[in-house]
């Protein structure tokens, strides 16, 4: 593992150093979380292909129904050209006496990403394939977070309200458009086609969390959403669904102690329901701790791509 990291970063240092930018490569293009695999169809339909689609259909943590986390798009070799070489995620796999396994950047378009598997037979590129998975895996979706984030940043909203009230920025389309604002809580919201995606960002007192974080989390979402999310109905409001136990992790943004929370949300007295992302970063100069959420009413559609809008909203965090 330690080599192939190596070889990745050679490989993207000698892309900075010779200024591959005086190379012409296309744009990559096709619509977020998709990878193209090529391989025979003969390893398509046995076990190579069986392993390649279960680790690029794991599920997408915190959605009411199973979604993968990337979708697929299979090549055979001889169909590998021109404009299929332009996706940004890419998987190929090739029939080699040299077994290896390594990572390129840029290599037919830009920005890109393709893994290149090389092996005798497909159980030796199925060794390569399980041996890497979590890398992969890693920058594929850093890559895509990186080109969201390009998409996302053509149309920047221009408000202030979040920078005024937090001292912090997030970078968000400029359809958003905020729904409350009111003391130590702010909510904005984009409509879609049929339903809206929607930003909190409210702070809690560094005391008030002590430990049991996780139980805590679901308490203070619960309350933050009697006070200020009403449902349709009157007397209804946004809850923590109680049916399904959310994803939890402790992880690091910016650098800071941060708490991930995925799962999903449904409306008290009402049948309204979505899912959510919650991250609490710790503030310690101010002692506090700052949630931004994003949460998505979308019934009836795929709502993957949503939720990964929010949470690549979310990671343009920044404290001043």
């Amino acid at each position: 593992m330690i080599r192939i990291l190596i070889l990745f970063c050679f490989i993207s240092s000698v892309s900075c150093d010779q200024k591959l930018s005086t190379r012409y490569v296309p744009e990559s293009s096709g619509n977020i979380n998709i990878v193209n695999v090529v391989m025979s169809k003969t390893n398509w339909d046995g076990n190579l292909g069986e392993k390649t689609r279960d680790f690029l259909g794991q599920e997408y943590e915190g959605l009411p129904l199973d979604e993968p986390q990337f979708s697929v798009k299979y090549l055979e070799p001889q169909l590998f050209n021109g404009f299929a070489r332009q996706s940004r995620n890419i998987i190929e796999f090739v029939k080699d006496t040299i077994a290896k396994f390594t990572l390129y950047s840029d290599m037919y378009a830009r920005p890109q990403v393709v893994a290149k598997i090389q092996g005798n037979d497909s159980e030796e590129m199925e060794f390569f394939l399980e041996q890497n998975e979590k890398l992969i895996k890693g920058v594929f979706i850093e890559n895509e977070i990186k080109e969201k984030s390009r998409r996302i940043s053509k149309s920047l909203s221009t408000a202030k309200n979040i920078q005024k009230m937090f001292d912090i920025q997030m970078k968000y389309p400029s359809a958003y458009k905020v729904v409350k604002d009111t003391t130590n809580f702010i909510w904005i919201q984009k409509s879609i086609l049929k339903g809206h995606l929607n930003l909190i960002v409210y702070s809690i007192p560094e005391e008030s969390i002590g430990k049991n974080i996780s139980k805590k989390i679901t308490g203070i979402r619960d309350s933050i959403g009697k006070r200020h999310i009403p449902g349709r109905l009157k007397g209804s409001y946004m809850i923590t669904e109680k049916a399904y136990r959310p994803y939890f992790y402790k992880t690091q943004l910016l650098g800071r102690t941060s708490y991930l929370t995925k799962g999903t949300w449904e409306v008290a007295n009402d049948y309204m329901a979505g899912p959510f992302v919650n991250y609490l970063i710790s503030d310690t100069l101010k002692k506090r701790w700052i949630a931004i959420e994003g949460f998505a009413f979308a019934p009836s559609i795929s709502k993957r791509d949503y939720m990964f809008e929010l949470e690549t909203i979310i990671k343009s965090v920044s404290f001043n």
